[in-house]
């Protein structure tokens, strides 16, 4: 008789050997490759920077401590910090130097508030669902296209001394013949006043769009809460206009402060070609260029952008301490 021997009970799935866990290479931490992601895509503009604005500056670093002549045969000679000396105790340097660094501050505390409330007030106005309004957002934005050296080929004949000026013509005939020739360009009062009406006219298109794209993004329904609550014109403005377009706002005043120190291309054709008052209107950016070009300084004309730099550097920061003790408020 045969005996049967039990078979073998099947190992259960607890018994079961688990097969081995695929050995994975660690992944970087997430912060470290947003890290390394946001590196590589900042680098075109970070090897631009550097290339265009960084290794230019620091070359006018070097040559502000050496006595550089353009055309002259002789080597450059190392100066130290004379240059920099002359700049505020030379009467002969100091006195055109602090000339245009004052008209540089002058041209920036009036363009910066009324170019910014100008675009503002721009915007208000070309956000509404009005037929054509792309047309004549077109037309605001149309002089930021002009280069500026064309923009003031154009304000040189509209303020042309001579009678036959746009300007002197129109006020001729609303005066009725009374007015006469006027030298708008010419006047120390008025030469000032004329490039600022220039640089805004040509560039709060600029700021406009910028504002307008803040005003599209606040929603509706606050306006429609502003109105059942019988909000009036000023209160909507006041209340859910400037609140929505805080940071916006904030972007556009130092934009317009850090290009109004960069005036340059308006008075340096107007000087050169429309008979512009240089004392009244001359800037830093026009003194370095001249210093550089027509006096052959290059020294010179170096330490004068690097302290122009600190300077613009400087009033930067106090700007931006200001605006972030503004909001913490």
């Amino acid at each position: 008789m045969k005996t049967v021997e039990p078979a073998a009970a099947a190992p259960s799935g607890r018994d079961q050997s688990r097969p081995a866990a695929r050995t994975r290479s660690p992944r970087p931490p997430r912060k470290n490759r947003d890290r390394m992601h946001g590196l590589l895509m900042s680098a075109p503009a970070l090897t631009g920077l550097i290339a265009f604005v960084g290794v230019p500056f620091g070359y006018a670093v070097v040559l502000s401590f050496y006595n550089v002549r353009l055309g002259s045969p002789l080597a450059p000679t190392f100066f130290g910090l004379e240059q920099y000396r002359r700049l505020f105790t030379d009467p002969d340097m100091s006195g055109p130097f602090l000339r245009s660094l004052l008209n540089n501050l002058t041209f920036a505390v009036v363009v910066v508030p009324v170019q910014t409330g100008l675009a503002l007030a721009l915007a208000i106005l070309l956000n509404r669902k009005l037929k054509a309004i792309g047309l004549f957002r077109s037309l605001f934005f149309l002089p930021v296209v002009f280069p500026m050296a064309l923009v003031a080929v154009i304000w040189r004949l509209i303020l042309a001394r001579s009678g036959d000026g746009l300007l002197n013509s129109a006020l001729h005939v609303v005066s009725f013949g009374n007015w006469g020739a006027f030298d708008w360009l010419g006047d120390g009062l008025t030469a000032m006043a004329s490039i600022i009406a220039l640089s805004v006219w040509q560039g709060v298109g600029f700021q406009m769009v910028i504002l307008l794209a803040g005003l599209q993004q606040i929603p509706g329904e606050l306006y429609e809460a502003a109105e059942l609550d019988r909000a009036s014109r000023w209160q909507q403005f006041r209340h859910v206009t400037l609140p929505g377009i805080r940071g916006t706002l904030v972007f556009v005043v130092m934009l317009t402060s850090v290009l109004s120190f960069r005036v340059f291309d308006q008075v340096y054709v107007l000087v050169k070609g429309g008979g512009l008052n240089e004392d009244a209107t001359r800037t830093v950016m026009y003194e370095a260029v001249t210093t550089a070009f027509d006096q052959n300084n290059v020294g010179q004309a170096s330490a004068i952008t690097v302290v122009f730099f600190l300077i613009v550097v400087a009033l930067t920061l106090i700007q931006r301490r200001a605006v972030r003790t503004g909001n913490e408020d």
